[in-house]
């Protein structure tokens, strides 16, 4: 779908007269890393799930003129370079709403996808009906540090060929992934070899984390978000740290807090149905699955 000057690649799954929940996935990652068993599990419970790819990721939009910036530069606080911000990704979004031609959704976004829905929340409040902030953070430096495996698995680029992209994912993903459940390295591997055949994009990726640098704290204007909203995260989380997640929900009113122990930065089929309902449960609060309620507006509790 076009969205100003971006292409976007989406997929719906369920009804689409259900009310839409909007997911929005993470840094260099395409929205095959929402499990398909994963929405289904949102579907059975009453949403019209729409997963797309961000811009720079997948096979939406690479933006080839944006350059190859800096990380270091941007994290030493110089993000003069940024092409975009997490401002323009949120945007993306909100075109993609228009296109479909939703004027109000529930949103759930991951990791960078969660610091998107973050900035959908507080710059589109009245197109955001709830909203679950998954292994995210604030913005906040000293908020959501990850461990030593953490930094390793975002610091290395894999290789350029398919042989060693998919071997070096598989590594990285092992070293974020779940400890308290089972691993599945052959899912993990086949997954990577569907990412790479759908478009491997690292200046893309590099870009989205100076989009990251370049937004800045959003602590502050989390203090004045109303939207219903639940924040997920693994306590065992070693890309972003658990606090990450308290520090979101800690300045969100009424944020509800939903921690998943042995859950790391990943979704295992075990923790599906525990986070299916705890986006379901927060919905509830603007009036799903009934009637549409107008953002900002909740049920008495």
């Amino acid at each position: 779908m076009r969205v100003g000057e971006i292409e976007l690649c989406w997929q719906r799954f369920g009804d689409e007269e259900a009310p839409a929940l909007l997911l929005i996935m993470g840094l260099g990652s395409q929205m095959i890393l929402w499990p398909e068993g994963f929405c289904e599990a949102l579907v059975d419970r009453g949403f019209g799930v729409i997963r797309f790819d961000n811009r720079d990721a997948g096979r939406s939009t690479v933006i080839a003129d944006g350059g190859r910036p800096s990380i270091r530069t941007a994290i030493a606080g110089d993000v003069t370079a940024a092409p975009y911000t997490l401002s323009d990704m949120a945007a993306d979004a909100i075109g993609l709403l228009d296109g479909l031609e939703i004027e109000h959704a529930h949103v759930a976004g991951a990791s960078l996808g969660g610091m998107v829905a973050q900035t959908l929340a507080i710059e589109h409040p009245q197109r955001v009906l709830s909203m679950a902030s998954l292994m995210s953070t604030t913005g906040d430096p000293e908020a959501g540090k990850p461990t030593e495996a953490g930094m390793q698995a975002l610091t290395t680029a894999p290789p350029a060929d398919h042989e060693g992209y998919v071997e070096a994912i598989v590594r990285a993903r092992g070293l974020i992934a779940s400890p308290g459940f089972p691993h599945d390295e052959q899912y993990a591997r086949e997954l990577a070899a569907r990412t790479f055949e759908r478009g491997y994009h690292p200046d893309g990726t590099l870009r989205q984390v100076v989009a990251i640098a370049a937004s800045g704290d959003r602590t502050p204007r989390l203090r004045e978000l109303t939207v219903p909203t639940v924040v997920i995260h693994g306590e065992d989380d070693a890309l972003i740290g658990v606090s990450g997640g308290c520090a979101t929900a800690g300045a969100i009113a009424d944020a509800r807090l939903v921690l998943v122990p042995g859950m790391g930065h990943d979704l295992p089929s075990e923790v599906w149905d525990r986070v299916a309902d705890a986006i379901a449960e927060n919905a509830t609060r603007a009036g799903f699955p009934g009637t549409l309620a107008e953002p900002g507006d909740e049920e008495d509790e």
